[in-house]
């Protein structure tokens, strides 16, 4: 079986109450879900919780919901917690703050783990085309070898394109990609990964996925061509709503 778990957090520390903001009527992590079921790949979806608000929101619109400790530290631990009750081969980690994620951006990233049994973990990255991405610290880089598998996440650009003279120049030459937060995990993967403690890398780039690799843990790259709109904080929320109210006029 093949289950994603969508882990929402009702404290998130940048926007209070993320997963239930209204969003054209319905709460954001309505729309996370009704975007996950389009997933030709997903047997089953959960929503892990930490407010029982929260869960009686789930529960009103259909969806199935769990309750977890509120100390858990992260989603991958979230996730993690909900996972390891359940009979599932693969496990995928779909984050609850991106309302709009294609199913098809879901799928590309389950479907190697189908035809190839030494893949334990997926992700997904997307090639940047923005000057203000490869800036950001808050768009996480990523460098993968011949075989896509990655090779390092960092906050700064990377790879550092020695010869470009300007950022635009270092987009066109250099083949900077954007790390797209999605997972697919065999479970025994997800249940090792957040059993380790946190390594030095991790807490320096503060990017939790560094510890797979700091622990020999391969993490395969799909590059995909879909985008998705995270909502982190206030001015994310705006713009997703514009998105979304765009989104509804185009289908009159």
């Amino acid at each position: 079986m093949i289950v994603g778990i969508i882990p929402a957090r009702f404290a998130s520390t940048r926007l209070m109450g993320k997963p239930l903001a209204d969003i054209g009527g319905k709460p954001m992590i309505q729309h996370t879900y009704l975007s996950a079921i389009k997933s030709k790949f997903l047997d089953k979806i959960i929503i892990a919780v930490d407010d029982e608000k929260l869960r009686e929101t789930v529960e009103s619109f259909g969806a199935e919901a769990i309750l977890t400790p509120k100390e858990i530290p992260s989603g991958s631990d979230r996730i993690a917690y909900v996972a390891k009750d359940i009979d599932a081969k693969i496990v995928v980690n779909i984050q609850g703050d991106e309302p709009f994620i294609p199913g098809r951006m879901i799928d590309e990233a389950i479907e190697p783990m189908l035809f190839d049994e030494d893949i334990s973990v997926c992700t997904l990255a997307k090639r940047i085309d923005k000057v203000e991405e490869l800036k950001s610290p808050a768009v996480v880089k990523v460098v993968f070898d011949y075989n896509n598998y990655a090779l390092y996440f960092s906050r700064s650009p990377i790879p550092f394109v020695r010869d470009a003279r300007t950022n635009l120049e270092k987009i066109n030459t250099g083949e900077v990609y954007k790390h797209i937060g999605l997972y697919v995990y065999k479970k025994e993967a997800l249940l090792k990964f957040t059993s380790l403690e946190q390594t030095d890398l991790e807490s320096i780039e503060r990017l939790e996925q560094l510890r797979m690799l700091e622990n020999g843990m391969r993490i395969k790259v799909v590059v995909t061509e879909l985008e998705s709109l995270s909502v982190d904080t206030p001015k994310d929320l705006t713009v997703a709503r514009n998105y979304y109210e765009k989104l509804m006029k185009r289908k009159k």
